[in-house]
């Protein structure tokens, strides 16, 4: 059985997450440890107590959100020490936790990486006025014509049925009527800081690339598939273009996983708050093994459905 490990992105955070397995796993207290010190600030104050005013910032919900998906992955392999994966993906920030999965970058230079992409994407709102909107029942085709007649971007292709347009807010509400008109089910308004993964995120660009210069990128041990291409990310000096070009570029999820899907992959298991890759997964493709680890309930699901026996 071919496994994919995948990890959340930025929207999944919740306040409280990571608190009860740092309780039970000395594992992921030192992590949590670790992190602050790394930092310089108590990320696990913000990840355990909030308040969610100050874990969704995007300064503080990205390094959280690795951190917790990372201590998950952490523990998984304590507990089921013989599991072995042969690929990762991540939904957008989840891309870097899917390089630091696959041994691209350190544990370390991730958190730093992310932290400081979550305040270069911080940076862009506040100098654009940008939202997105969810769209529902709406396919790819007429989600273009959507965004072509209303000067909006595709920002997220998530599965079937569940698209993500980003754009100038004022351009929002048009884009939502077009939408309805154009047959959606639902077309709703996302309470976000700004355009994610548009072409007003473009500040943040050469900020990330000046970032990531300064950090060592070694050859994957297994295929991490890159968001933009929604392919395996070649050689190390190929990696740092294409997360600077994901920041405003769409993130090509449902294709992503259709290519781990032709290439064997059978078993997926979702590391990190929250279990928004496995329902979108679900939409993809019946018929998989999908797993999940975001808290102590999930991971002794999981370490069970991956014991011998469960397997």
């Amino acid at each position: 059985m071919k496994t994919a490990l995948l990890f959340a992105g930025q929207g999944a955070q919740v306040v409280g997450m990571g608190a009860d397995l740092a309780q039970a796993h000395p594992t992921a207290r030192a992590l949590f440890d670790r992190a602050n010190e790394i930092l310089g600030y108590d990320l696990a104050r913000v990840c355990h107590q909030g308040p969610e005013t100050e874990l969704t910032r995007t300064e503080n919900a990205q390094p959280g959100i690795y951190l917790v998906s990372w201590i998950a992955l952490s523990l998984l392999r304590e507990r089921a020490p013989k599991l072995e994966f042969q690929a990762t993906a991540g939904l957008s920030l989840g891309e870097f936790t899917a390089l630091a999965a696959a041994g691209v970058l350190s544990f370390e230079d991730g958190l730093r990486v992310v932290r400081a992409r979550g305040r270069f994407m911080h940076e862009a709102c506040e100098t654009t006025r940008g939202g997105m909107a969810a769209l529902i029942g709406l396919d790819e085709a007429a989600t273009r014509e959507v965004c072509a007649a209303t000067g909006t971007t595709l920002a997220n292709l998530n599965c079937p049925g569940q698209i993500v347009i980003s754009g100038e807010l004022d351009r929002i509400p048009a884009a939502v009527e077009a939408a309805k008109a154009r047959g959606a089910r639902k077309a709703i308004p996302l309470a976000v800081a700004g355009a994610y993964h548009s072409p007003l995120m473009q500040s943040a660009q050469p900020k990330l690339a000046s970032e990531l210069g300064s950090v060592r990128i070694q050859p994957s041990k297994v295929p991490v598939i890159a968001n933009v291409t929604a392919r395996p990310h070649g050689e190390p000096s190929e990696i740092t273009p294409l997360l600077v070009d994901q920041v405003t570029q769409t993130v090509r999820w449902e294709e992503s996983m259709q290519y781990l899907l032709s290439e064997g992959f059978t078993r997926f298991i979702e590391l990190g708050p929250g279990t928004a890759l496995s329902g979108f997964m679900k939409r993809i493709h019946k018929g998989t093994q999908i797993l999940n680890v975001a808290d102590l309930p999930s991971l002794e699901t999981t370490v069970a459905a991956l014991s011998p026996s469960g397997a």
